[in-house]
């Protein structure tokens, strides 16, 4: 009975301590871009000193290796840390005293994002935020090629690129500037990111059509322009042209073999029946 007495009486001075002081933080997702160093907010208000408390960062979405930053006894404590986040990691120590515990974070790698916890602990009280960091990587420039030629008459195109994360808005142009029609994009989750494609069928408006794949994020935008020319249409159509011929003429070629054959076989059937009509 004492003990729950005790454990009750405890709880409650830990509950109107916590209501007292707050952790707190940002409560949108945080955008950094690969390479770039990164400062995750966290403060304790009303302000007092988190010199004396224990301060954890560490990864809600990583079941090992999950640890980020700890400040412990007055010093780093990270001999538990994540290897990839060892040298990479630090406090604003002379802000300690004034309630700040944000973490700073060098050369934002593409593994770095996911799910952070900054948690604040003292002997009478915890508290703690939850910040989700996006990392935005600049993919490779987009190639485009010519796939094949269209039976309506146009020439299909493809626009690739690889490298990027979040996925990026892949877009076809035309000289104008006028978004044009295209199929979807085909996307594909790798270990370095995302890859996109995205085909379109353009037609021979002009003697000089420009088109362009346009890959855009929040921070990045790259572009590559394509000129398809009148004589690369002919061209197309010269080649289907020649194959059509091409296969007539060889299935022509073998029925005329095929009735030639049967001709010269009756012939041979005609002299045999002859010669054995002769003997007789």
């Amino acid at each position: 009975m004492i003990i729950c007495v005790t454990l009750l009486v405890l709880y409650s001075f830990m509950k109107s301590q916590s209501e007292c002081f707050q952790v707190v933080g940002p409560e949108a997702p945080i955008d950094v871009v690969t390479g770039e160093d990164l400062v995750l907010p966290c403060f304790i208000k009303p302000n007092t000193s988190a010199v004396d408390m224990t301060v954890e960062w560490f990864r809600l979405d990583l079941t090992v290796n999950s640890e980020v930053h700890l400040y412990k006894n007055h010093g780093d404590r990270n001999e538990n840390q994540a290897p990839s986040y060892r040298g990479r990691t630090s406090l604003f120590k002379e802000e300690l005293q004034k309630g700040n515990a944000s973490l700073k974070l060098s050369a934002v790698q593409f593994s770095d994002e996911g799910t952070y916890k900054c948690l604040i602990e003292d002997k009478s009280w915890f508290d703690d935020i939850t910040i989700r960091v996006i990392v935005e990587a600049q993919g490779r420039h987009p190639v485009i090629s010519m796939e094949s030629y269209d039976n309506s008459g146009g020439v299909n195109l493809v626009c690739e690129s690889g490298g990027w994360n979040p996925e990026p808005e892949v877009l076809w142009l035309n000289k104008e500037g006028d978004t044009l029609s295209a199929e979807e994009t085909q996307i594909y989750k790798e270990t370095e990111g995302f890859s996109v494609k995205r085909r379109i069928t353009v037609y021979d408006y002009s003697d000089s059509n420009r088109f362009y794949c346009r890959l855009q994020q929040k921070h990045h935008m790259m572009e590559t322009e394509v000129i398809i020319k009148s004589k690369i249409f002919e061209a197309w159509k010269w080649d289907v042209g020649i194959s059509v011929s091409a296969c007539l003429i060889a299935v022509g070629t073998i029925i005329t073999a095929v009735i030639c054959y049967k001709k010269e076989l009756q012939k041979q059937k005609q002299y045999t029946g002859f010669i054995k009509k002769f003997v007789t």
